[in-house]
C-alpha cells in the first residue's frame, strides 16, 4: 500500500504541474496536441477533440504539447491567420510566459491548499517538556529534571518546545532566566547556554547555545480558524520555497554536497515512509515535494520551464525568436544535462541502499 501511496503521489504532482500549463493554454484559445504522463512510447491514450491524452511509458513527468511550440515547422509563416490565432508561437510573450508559469505555479499553489488543510486540521506539537537531562551539561548544573516544563525564558511565555530552542540556540554564553514548572511548583532557574558549533541544515558551521537537554515527546494540537491557518499556510510555503532556492544556491557553491542530491528513487523511499507514518505526515511531504518540483522547474536550464522563460526574455530583448536551429541545440543540450543529473542521483540513490545509509 505505502509503495501505491509512492506513485500516487509521484503521478498527481505531475498531473497539477501539467494542467497548469493545460489550462492556461486553453484560457489562451492555444490549441493542446497532446497532454501526456510519463515521457517514451505511448500506454495507453485516447483522443478527445483536439487534444490527446496519454500515459506514457516513463513515468518521471509530463508535457502538454502545443501547436507551434516545439516543432516551429507545425506552423509556417504563411499560414492563415486563425492557424496562427492558436498557434503558440504567435502569442504576445506575455501569454507564453503565463502558460509556462502557470505549471510551477500550480505546484505552489497546491501545497499552500494542502497546508491551509493541515492548519485547519491540526498540527501535533512539541511541548517544552524536557524527556532527558544530559550529564555534565547547563540543565544538570542548574538542576533541571525530566518532567519539568519551561513556562518562559527573560519573562517571555514559552508554549513550544521549538519557541524553547530557537531562545537557547540563539544566546550562546548568555545568561537566561527559565521559569520551570515542576508538579505543582513554580522554580525560576539561572543557566547560560553553552556555546557550541554545529552544522545547520546546509552544512554550514554555526554557533549555537545548547543546555543539555532532549524533549519528553509529550504534544498537543494547534488548530487554527480560516484566517489564521490561511495565513500559516502562506508562511509555511514561502518557507520552504525559501530554503529550497537556498539549497539550490548551496549546491552550487558546493556547501552541499552533491552526494546529498537524491532522485526518483529517494522520493518514493520517502513518500513510502511518510505515508507509513501517517496522513498528516505524507501530505506535509505531498506539500514539500510539491513546491521542491515547482521551483526546480524554473531553473533556466533549456527544456525546463525556465529555460522557455529564458528563451522568450532573449526573444524581447532580441526583438525576434531564436533561430530554430538555436533552440534545438539548446534543448538538446538541457536534455543531455538532465539526464546526467538523473543516472548521477539514481547513482546516489543505489549507493545509499547499498551501504545502509538512513534516509534523511
Amino acid at each position: 500500500m505505502s509503495i501505491i501511496s509512492a506513485i500516487l503521489l509521484f503521478g498527481f504532482l505531475i498531473f497539477i504541474h501539467e494542467m497548469g500549463h493545460f489550462l492556461f493554454a486553453k484560457i489562451s484559445g492555444i490549441k493542446v496536441l497532446k497532454f501526456s504522463l510519463g515521457f517514451g512510447p505511448r500506454v495507453i491514450g485516447k483522443q478527445l477533440g483536439e487534444t490527446e491524452y496519454v500515459i506514457s511509458s516513463v513515468p518521471l513527468g509530463g508535457y502538454v504539447k502545443m501547436l507551434g511550440q516545439e516543432d516551429i515547422g507545425d506552423v509556417k509563416d504563411d499560414a492563415d491567420a486563425f492557424e496562427k490565432e492558436r498557434s503558440f508561437r504567435y502569442q504576445p510573450a506575455y501569454k507564453r510566459v503565463l502558460v509556462i508559469l502557470a505549471g510551477p505555479l500550480f505546484n505552489l499553489l497546491t501545497a499552500l491548499i494542502i497546508f491551509f488543510f493541515v492548519y485547519l486540521a491540526g498540527v501535533p506539537t512539541l511541548l517544552p517538556t524536557i524527556g532527558e537531562v544530559m550529564p555534565d551539561t547547563p540543565a544538570a548544573k542548574a538542576m533541571l529534571q525530566k518532567g519539568d516544563r519551561i513556562a518562559a525564558i527573560n519573562g517571555s511565555p514559552v508554549k513550544q518546545w521549538a519557541e524553547m530552542t530557537d531562545i537557547i540556540h540563539g544566546s550562546p554564553g548568555k545568561p537566561l532566566v527559565l521559569t520551570v514548572q515542576r508538579n505543582t511548583l513554580v522554580l525560576t532557574v539561572s543557566i547560560t547556554p553553552d556555546r557550541k558549533k554545529m552544522k545547520d541544515l546546509f552544512g554550514e558551521e554555526r554557533e549555537l547555545g545548547l543546555i543539555g537537554v532532549k524533549p519528553s515527546g509529550d504534544t498537543f494540537i494547534i488548530k487554527e480558524n480560516l484566517t489564521g491557518a490561511a495565513g500559516s499556510a502562506l508562511l509555511k510555503t514561502w518557507e520552504i520555497s525559501s530554503l529550497t532556492v537556498v539549497g539550490i544556491i548551496k549546491l552550487i557553491q558546493r556547501i552541499i554536497p552533491a552526494e546529498t542530491i537524491g532522485g526518483p528513487i529517494l522520493i518514493f523511499q520517502l513518500a513510502e515512509k511518510q505515508a507509513t507514518a501517517g496522513a498528516l505526515s505524507y501530505f506535509i511531504f505531498a506539500a514539500i515535494i510539491s513546491i521542491n518540483l515547482g521551483i526546480l522547474n524554473l531553473l533556466p536550464i533549456p527544456v525546463l520551464d525556465g529555460g522557455h522563460i529564458f528563451f522568450l526574455g532573449l526573444e524581447a530583448i532580441r526583438k525576434k525568436p531564436l533561430s530554430e536551429k538555436t533552440v534545438l541545440i539548446a534543448q538538446r543540450i538541457g536534455l543531455s544535462l538532465l539526464v546526467m543529473l538523473m543516472i548521477f542521483a539514481m547513482y546516489n540513490d543505489i549507493f545509499r541502499i547499498l551501504s545502509g545509509k538512513p534516509l534523511p
